[in-house]
């Protein structure tokens, strides 16, 4: 229960974070600063008062245990969201264990993810089969997959390590809002997921992730709608990417991949569970054939990755094709539903599967009218395209669903009222309190490139300047007579710049690109140029899975020589979009980071031109009110790359001449952390040799 005296718990937070509090005294590497401690007790008011904090806090404050600490002594309920599964398993399996101990506390704490992170024990029996995979790497996956169900407690699928996201192997052992089959499941009582819920449900610290917490509030069938209600505080880390998680859910989606899935579980159903009594082969190859001919219709990846859709069909689409796609899928989905109706009473699967295709065909049909006034729309390409339309932003589900402010101020009725508070012993509603923190949420006083689109204008704003030494520790260098980015020759022009820094640094060297076209021309170039070179390896995202480049890099070692480059020299890494952030690489194996050139939203991205058109119609500059705001975070996430850690030191060479040819360009400088900016090349050079010298 939350402590009585109030004035006590303040004062516990303040007396953890001081030079002989607890944390000094028990903490492994803890010493007091400043900015940690008035986060903390930025964020224990919130938690005594009630109401909305947003903090930024700079790479080093140690923003982890200054929430973590208010939180763990207020004696509330708790749910902590991430925006990664990674950091979830950190604050679960290390942090929060840690301070548990350290404060002497027993409490309970929780771990709950979505569906797709835990094994489904009934689709690996019912659909979990090698036949339904072609290439050997999946079956061997498979194997090891049923060797680890048979010792798991509790089915968490990141346990078992190498089993990438995009795994084929994945749709076959875990289930999905789509399919699951709730209480009419054989193995419901050993569910996983279930399991998750209840001790989610029995905990005092819950953490859970921001995919999760929309899902929920799009659909409310996460577990979410139980255990929501009985938290008073929710705190959420990596901020910065709740805007774009919450647009996923709040919407409409309808997949090629969803599809195939579909197609593949209604053959497996129905071969095992009513052979004979229907022709499920025909049935399927009719629905097979429909979604690949609307994959066909959509056609190859193009140079964006969405593509527009403002009118009733998307651009560059034939419309008779489409239309007649479209058709054909919501014919082939009649005659599912008519054979699934036959079958409906003969297992649980079967109802599921009804509502599955009506599901879809719902979506179809919505897909088939013109996009609502409020959403923008689009077509995600790639292998598997997704037919999306979404909020610009979650500005207004923020302010009535969590906030209980409606457009009128007054507090949010029906589908749109805020979950409900709980309440003290004496029955009081006690005021909520949310809490929203990240290193990046903004360029200006207001964080209003991260409050605006999330609806957080009112709340209390904290900005809090990372403790690490940069004018000392980190080097800013822009070249200046490098051609502008818009110049064919461009990235070569990076490319034999990196060759510089790879060359004086011995490897060490990150290299962020802005497109793949970049990424590809610069990391073929460098990987050609040293393939003779033993000293030196050069990695390109997407040639091996993210998380081996990243812990290869970490490292610095090789998998037959796990001692080899200990120290991390002679990795070299391109990389693009997911790299730019969450990517921590602390000590002297990164020591430097090139940025080929300012990182402004893509042009022609659908949901970009929505954005940039609203600002325009309310009187505000596309360029000024959002461009430069995206363009101010994202440079500030690539370059807190660099400097992880109070000793480290390293370089920043952004390869964009207009930091300093622009107004806008000098203002972005601003933005960035407070390191020397050294506009001599020689000066570049003495300082890399200096960090030689120290390595």
């Amino acid at each position: 229960m939350p402590l009585k005296n109030q004035s006590e718990f303040i004062s516990l937070v303040q007396s953890a974070f001081s030079a002989e509090g607890v944390l000094a005294r028990t903490a492994t590497h803890f010493k007091p600063r400043q900015g940690q401690t008035d986060m903390a007790m930025a964020v224990a008011k919130t938690m005594e008062h009630g109401g909305s904090l947003v903090v930024e806090a700079g790479t080093g404050v140690g923003k982890t245990f200054a929430y973590l600490v208010p939180a763990l002594l207020s004696g509330e309920r708790v749910l902590i969201s991430t925006a990664t599964k990674a950091l979830q398993d950190q604050l679960f399996a290390r942090d929060l264990p840690q301070l548990v101990k350290v404060l002497e506390l027993p409490l309970k704490i929780a771990l709950l993810k979505g569906r797709s992170s835990y094994l489904c024990q009934q689709r690996l029996e019912s659909h979990g089969r090698e036949s339904n995979l072609s290439d050997k790497a999946s079956i061997k996956s498979l194997s090891i997959v049923r060797e680890w169900a048979r010792i798991t407690e509790g089915g968490d699928l990141s346990e078992l390590g190498g089993l990438e996201d995009r795994s084929p192997v994945l749709p076959l052992i875990t289930s999905s809002r789509d399919n699951c089959l709730g209480s009419q499941c054989p193995q419901f009582k050993a569910c996983y997921v279930n399991n998750a819920r209840k001790q989610a449900l029995s905990s005092d610290i819950v953490v859970i992730n921001h995919h999760l917490f929309f899902a929920d509030l799009a659909v409310k069938e996460s577990g979410m709608a139980e255990l929501l209600p009985s938290v008073r505080v929710v705190i959420f880390d990596e901020a910065h990417q709740l805007n774009e998680t919450g647009t996923q859910f709040l919407g409409e989606q309808l997949g090629i991949g969803q599809l195939l899935d579909l197609v593949r579980d209604i053959l497996a159903s129905g071969l095992t569970v009513a052979a004979g009594l229907c022709d499920w082969q025909g049935v399927c190859s009719e629905l097979e054939k429909a979604v690949r001919d609307l994959r066909l219709c959509i056609g190859a990846p193009l140079n964006t990755n969405r593509l527009r859709w403002t009118q009733l069909i998307p651009d560059g689409i034939n419309p008779e094709e489409w239309r007649r796609s479209l058709g054909e899928l919501n014919n082939s989905f009649d005659k599912a539903l008519n054979v699934l109706s036959m079958v409906s009473e003969l297992a649980p699967e079967f109802p599921k599967l009804y509502e599955r295709v009506s599901n879809f065909k719902h979506l179809v049909k919505h897909f088939s009218k013109e996009p609502k006034v409020d959403q923008v729309r689009w077509l995600e390409m790639g292998q598997m395209p997704k037919l999306v339309e979404a909020p610009l932003d979650i500005a207004q589900v923020v302010k009535e669903k969590l906030l209980g402010i409606s457009n009128d101020e007054k507090p949010g009725l029906g589908e749109s009222a805020p979950v409900v508070s709980p309440m003290d012993q004496s029955g009081v509603n006690l005021p909520r309190s949310w809490v929203f923190t990240s290193a990046t949420l903004g360029s200006d006083d207001a964080l209003t490139w991260f409050t605006k689109p999330c609806g957080l204008q009112s709340s209390e704003i904290l900005r809090v300047q990372s403790p690490f030494d940069y004018p000392n520790k980190a080097l800013l260098y822009i070249p200046r007579n490098m051609v502008k980015p818009s110049d064919a020759n461009h990235s070569h022009e990076v490319y034999e710049f990196a060759k510089k820094i790879v060359d004086l640094l011995g490897g060490r060297t990150l290299i962020l690109t802005t497109t793949n076209r970049a990424l590809k021309f610069i990391g073929e170039a460098l990987s050609m140029h040293y393939q003779d070179n033993p000293k030196i390896e050069v990695m390109v995202q997407g040639q091996l899975p993210k998380r081996f480049l990243m812990d290869r890099f970490r490292s610095g070692s090789d998998l037959d020589q796990p001692q080899a480059g200990a120290s991390g020299a002679g990795f070299v890494l391109v990389a693009t979009a997911s790299f730019w952030e969450g990517f921590d690489v602390p000590g002297n194996a990164l020591q430097a980071v090139i940025i080929d050139k300012l990182p402004f939203p893509p042009p022609g991205d659908p949901l970009v031109e929505a954005r940039c058109a609203r600002i325009e119609e309310e009187g505000g500059s596309a360029f000024n009110d959002y461009s430069i705001p995206e363009v101010a975070v994202a440079l500030k996430q690539g370059a807190g790359r660099l400097i992880r850690g109070e000793t480290d030191m390293g370089v920043l060479v952004i390869c964009d001449s207009r930091l300093m040819s622009t107004g806008y360009g000098r203002k972005l400088i601003k933005t960035l952390p407070p390191m020397r900016h050294e506009e001599n090349i020689q000066g570049l050079f003495e300082f890399i040799e200096k960090l030689n010298h120290a390595n």
